[in-house]
């Protein structure tokens, strides 16, 4: 049975050169929506078998002949790239070097972001990983400060519109049925933070966006999994602090496309996508001159 995603229903074709073939079973090992099996020494494909070819490519990944051809489910010969050698990737310290330089910026220069930048990240988030192929993550790109402001504006007006639910009668009403935590973080951060926002519009200061000159908002359909644009957000960050820019995570505004059908209209999102996030970027209008650890809440081996 084929897996059916947002943008794909049915399966990828595979094609084999048999002629190539040296019948080393890698193909096989690491074909796990099973079409791909070993018999009598020799590569076969049964697309009845559990999910069939969900074109998640790890065949042609790995086949040392190059004698497999994947094209389906928006996976096509173009997609299969050279893989970089070990020279050219990261690594470890390089890695962790970057990590530990990137820092949640929220002061920005008044600075375009250049379109090839913003066409790295893009390239960059595409490589993440995701729950089943075809990746449903969509990004929604808000690129110059005046589309960004329009933005903030927008979701602010949301806010605004729904205040009354976090008042302290409503909170108090509401607080048997969400939960102890639920509640603490409608006190402790909701409520607050969205009084914050309010006031700072209304002196003409942008603290929810941060006037910002880039904002992309990661999304994904019903089908895939909920943490997909998490990831994919993750990758870009990097991707940007390998270009110097600086980079912000903001849920809040996740929310108001959640829960507002009148946004999701507004910015072309399907009624059907899950909560998503928004990330802010530009050049950093500080320079931070130390990196900072942080503890995880718990580590623990089983």
């Amino acid at each position: 049975m084929s897996i059916k995603t947002a943008r794909a229903e049915g399966v990828a074709e595979v094609l084999i050169d048999y002629e190539a073939c040296i019948a080393c079973g890698l193909c096989a090992r690491v074909c796990k929506g099973a079409p791909l099996y070993m018999e009598n020494g020799k590569v076969q494909i049964d697309q009845s078998c559990y999910f069939g070819c969900i074109a998640c490519g790890q065949c042609v990944a790995v086949c040392p002949q190059h004698c497999i051809t994947v094209t389906g489910r928006d996976f096509t010969l173009d997609d299969v790239l050279q893989m970089p050698t070990r020279e050219e990737r990261a690594t470890y310290a390089q890695l962790q070097s970057l990590m530990l330089g990137r820092r949640s910026v929220r002061d920005f220069k008044d600075k375009p972001v250049v379109r090839e930048y913003i066409d790295q990240i893009v390239s960059a988030a595409a490589t993440a990983p995701m729950g089943l192929p075809p990746s449903d993550v969509q990004i929604l790109i808000f690129d110059g400060k005046d589309k960004v402001a329009a933005l903030s504006n927008d979701l602010l007006d949301w806010m605004q519109s729904i205040q009354w639910i976090v008042s302290p009668v409503m909170r108090a009403i509401m607080r048997p049925f969400v939960g102890k935590e639920t509640g603490e973080v409608f006190d402790t951060f909701l409520a607050p933070a969205l009084d914050a926002f309010l006031k700072k519009r209304a002196e003409n200061i942008d603290w929810l966006t941060y006037s910002a000159p880039l904002a992309m908002y990661f999304y994904t359909s019903a089908y895939a999994d909920p943490v997909d644009p998490l990831i994919v957000a993750t990758y870009a960050m990097l991707a940007a602090e390998s270009l110097g820019l600086g980079s912000c995570m903001l849920g809040t505004p996740a929310y108001c496309f959640k829960y507002s059908k009148k946004l999701r209209r507004k910015y072309g999102m399907p009624n059907v996508s899950q909560q998503g996030i928004l990330v802010i970027f530009g050049h950093p209008a500080v320079t931070y001159r130390r990196a900072l650890r942080r503890r995880l809440g718990g580590v623990q081996f089983y």
